[in-house]
């Protein structure tokens, strides 16, 4: 008999809590397996802390960790995998799009061996269609780019074994994206598919914004490709910059044309100005990161947390 830890970040989510936990007993009462469940309140102003103090007053199983602010589900996440204590972890998001019924599928795979195994949406109830076709593009995106397969329509909805928490306790950058560091550390993982449902109460806290940004933390924390992109687009911008020079002279010399075109020479210039300020931004991203990183803070801050819940 295994314990499974369940890792449930929460940010707003007063109308979802309730029904979540009383899902996850139904899937409880029918295993053969033992469960605790630690809830990390991510800085909610809704009331959603006061619901989780009431569960875990009447569950001995339940367990919560209060940050003292919103920090951001990456860390509210690893907030959850670092006080695990569980055989297996398991990490669903607490507004019920995710169906916890597909966590004894997640086991039962688990138990044949497999070390991650994650959840990949075969649909995604209730999603507009301009929200279905930029989550296709960002996951197809950021697989392209980065140096490490990170599975496709896939998000947080997984269970991993406890070698693979240990593993990414060691991982403490500050710009986090928790499913692509557990694809990094490489154990074994195999799929379970699943028909991703409508969120049941609340509204998303991913806009195109967060998503916009999470994807720049995915391509910059996982791969030094816009650098070398940089480099290429260098590299042509000379070539062809030699080219027009050579080209004008060649005019000049052979025809006798006059050398004019200003306005083209504007317009190399504003070019040759906006790749420059581009890739400037681009080596400013990545040293960005490495100031906040030897700054070395706490990626989170833990106001109030269950009494018999340590870090493991």
């Amino acid at each position: 008999m295994a314990l499974i830890s369940v890792v449930i970040p929460v940010l707003d989510e007063v109308g979802c809590i309730e029904t979540l936990f009383e899902r996850l007993s139904g899937i409880a009462a029918g295993a053969e397996d033992t469960f605790e469940y630690i809830f990390v309140d991510d800085g909610s102003k809704d009331g959603s802390r006061k619901i989780i103090r009431s569960l875990a007053q009447a569950n001995e199983n339940i367990k919560y960790i209060l940050l003292s602010r919103h920090f951001g589900h990456e860390q509210a996440t690893t907030a959850g995998l670092d006080y695990a204590s569980g055989d297996a972890v398991v990490i669903i998001d607490a507004d019920l799009q995710d169906p916890p019924e597909v966590i004894p599928e997640l086991i039962a795979k688990w138990k044949e061996g497999n070390e991650i195994v994650y959840a990949r949406r075969r649909s995604r109830k209730g999603e507009p269609l301009q929200k279905k076709i930029a989550s296709w593009v960002f996951y197809r995106t950021i697989r392209r780019l980065s140096a490490v397969d990170i599975p496709v329509d896939t998000g947080d909805f997984r269970l991993i074994d406890k070698c693979v928490a240990e593993a990414f306790k060691q991982c403490r950058e500050q710009s986090r994206f928790v499913r692509g560091l557990i694809a990094w550390t490489g154990f074994k993982q195999v799929a379970v598919y699943y028909d991703r449902d409508e969120r049941y109460a609340g509204v998303t806290k991913y806009n195109f914004f967060k998503l916009s940004m999470l994807a720049l933390d995915v391509v910059i924390g996982f791969s030094s490709l816009p650098l070398r992109i940089g480099i290429l687009l260098g590299l042509l911008l000379c070539s062809l910059s030699l080219m027009v020079t050579l080209i004008v002279i060649g005019r000049f010399l052979f025809l006798g044309e006059s050398i004019t075109g200003m306005g083209m020479m504007i317009i190399w210039m504003h070019f040759l100005i906006g790749g420059q300020f581009l890739m400037l931004g681009l080596v400013g991203e990545y040293i960005a990161r490495v100031y906040r990183q030897v700054q070395n803070r706490p990626l989170y801050i833990t106001a109030e947390k269950s009494k018999d819940l340590t870090v493991k």
